[in-house]
């Protein structure tokens, strides 16, 4: 078993909600905590809590409280921070929706997670009315903040003026938030993180990330996923840092946005990291104040790392984490000596690590020199998800007896005490820093007539990381080209999760109990 080398922290018995603004002094109040990247619109900390109390006010006059989902479906714009906040501080639980789900895949949220209200923007309520109409979502229960005929607008609810409502729960076992994500394998689960999950591991990242009130953070990944919902909204506002909003990668946006607001702190993931070591466009931008880039998401190579540290003249950083682990486990320490940057660095305060031999189940040692054998990475500690809503059998086989929480994948140790990630056990692809589900890709595929049997894998991709590739079997004579299946998989999924690669076979190759082997798929591609 392997500890953190930071002391333990004290976690206190608080709502998040508490947590972060419980004690906001006047000084605090009057200092920015969100700037429109796009606009440049200022709210203050002084505002943000005001407008969330309001906001909780109005949703306890609809009667939404302790025992209620509320489902969040925006870009990262101000008015996130204000309504994922106002749900939280009115009792309720958030489910955040991917900005570029289908109205399938929303709806299949909102009813697995029993979603009473819908909040969303009108870019997205082609997508979002849709779904909420299939669930039976009444329209004045689907609130479009930026406004649209027929729905309640944010600024609707925060001028009702009602007061926030007196709630009470305990904060280790009520579900603050409620992420959907698709474990090691399978579709995807509404992730149970309680209060206190959400605290940990705000408080955990205190010696990892050096976020203070002067910086401006870019906050360009998204926080409706738990990456840039606690590493970006909640860890910035504890620190009475500054969060510039930017709704969707664009390069020249992005580097704009940097100079003329002068971040400080840029988190990405390393699809954006090429962009920086690789794109001509970034020298036309003074990006001379960014002291830090910090990865995550995905694996960043450390010779990748050490092109984008010497064309901006920073530092590049990076750590680990998962949905059902808050998601915070390790980063890079800040004194970093001879830790290597391509390591997803050491566990951070409160968190117990080990590396299990996957086929005899026997630890893994730290070796007195070099790396040590590879295992499957398990992780212990107060981030660790309450379980996975309505799936006691998925849970189980995730969490096990001792609370180990087994992540599904690949790592070593090496003799400086730091990890790296080598490969997964779990299926998941990971395209540009986003989970694809084969199992979900599969199923799809499956209804379509013309196939007879399919499976999906992750293939390497310079630019994405990983794209998804379908294998396909044609039932019987049917006539079906490579372009006819991407079409049909880009009709029913966020953009994301589309096939970008077709290769038709005999036979989807499974073993005795009927598992596909994906190994042997991903073996007929040379790799």
């Amino acid at each position: 078993m392997f500890r953190s080398p930071f002391a333990d922290e004290t976690i206190p018995a608080v709502s998040i909600f508490e947590f972060l603004f419980g004690d906001l002094s006047p000084e605090d109040a009057a200092r920015l905590a969100l700037i429109d990247g796009t606009s440049g619109a200022e709210t203050s900390y002084g505002a943000l809590k005001a407008q969330a109390e309001a906001l909780a006010g109005a949703l306890a006059a609809r009667g939404i409280g302790v025992g209620d989902v509320v489902a969040l479906h925006s870009p990262n714009v101000p008015a996130f921070a204000t309504v994922f906040h106002g749900i939280l501080r009115a009792g309720a639980t958030a489910t955040t929706i991917n900005a570029l789900y289908g109205p399938e895949e929303i709806a299949t949220q909102l009813r697995d997670s029993g979603a009473t209200m819908l909040f969303t923007v009108s870019p997205l309520a082609g997508n979002a009315l849709p779904a909420a109409e299939a669930v039976g979502l009444p329209a004045d229960r689907v609130v479009v903040l930026d406004g649209m005929e027929g729905h309640p607008n944010l600024r609707d609810l925060l001028t009702e003026g009602h007061a926030a409502p007196e709630v009470s729960f305990d904060p280790a076992t009520h579900v603050a938030v409620m992420p959907y994500s698709s474990g090691t394998t399978g579709v995807p689960k509404g992730v149970q993180l309680s209060h206190t999950n959400l605290v940990a591991n705000v408080l955990q990242c205190n010696p990892v990330l050096d976020v203070t009130h002067e910086d401006r953070l870019l906050a360009l990944l998204p926080f409706f996923h738990i990456y840039g919902m606690t590493v970006l909204l909640n860890l910035a506002l504890t620190r009475r840092a500054a969060l510039v909003t930017m709704p969707r990668f664009d390069l020249p946006e992005f580097l704009r946005i940097i100079q003329d607001h002068a971040c400080s702190y840029v988190f990405i993931a390393p699809p954006v990291a090429v962009a920086l070591a690789k794109h001509p466009l970034v020298a036309d931008y003074d990006l001379s104040r960014v002291r830090q880039v910090f990865s995550g998401a995905a694996p960043l190579d450390a010779g990748l790392a050490a092109a984008v540290e010497t064309r901006l003249g920073t530092r590049v950083r990076q750590g680990y984490g998962m949905t059902e682990a808050s998601p915070v486990t390790h980063v890079l320490p800040l004194e970093q000596g001879p830790i290597s940057t391509g390591s997803i660095g050491v566990p951070v305060p409160n968190t117990e690590v080990r590396i299990v031999d996957p086929e005899t189940g026997a630890d893994i040692e730290r070796p007195a020199s070099g790396q040590s054998a590879a295992g499957e990475l398990w992780i212990r500690g107060p981030q660790v998800m309450l379980g996975y809503l309505n799936r006691p059998d998925a849970t189980a086989e995730t969490i096990d007896a001792d609370g180990w929480l087994h992540t599904g994948d690949i790592a070593t140790i090496g003799e400086h005490g730091e990890f790296f990630i080598v490969d997964r056990l779990k299926e998941l692809i990971k395209y540009k820093g986003y989970q694809v589900a084969p199992a979900e890709l599969e199923a799809l595929l499956l209804t379509h007539e013309a196939i007879a049997d399919a499976a999906v894998v992750g293939v390497t991709d310079e630019e994405a990381g990983e794209i998804p590739m379908a294998f396909v079997v044609r039932a019987g004579e049917a006539e079906l080209d490579e372009a006819a299946v991407m079409a049909f998989v880009e009709a029913h999924v966020a953009p994301h999760k589309k096939v970008r690669r077709v290769a038709f076979i005999e036979a989807v190759p499974k073993s005795s109990s009927g598992k596909i082997l994906r190994k042997d798929l991903r073996a007929s591609l040379g790799g």
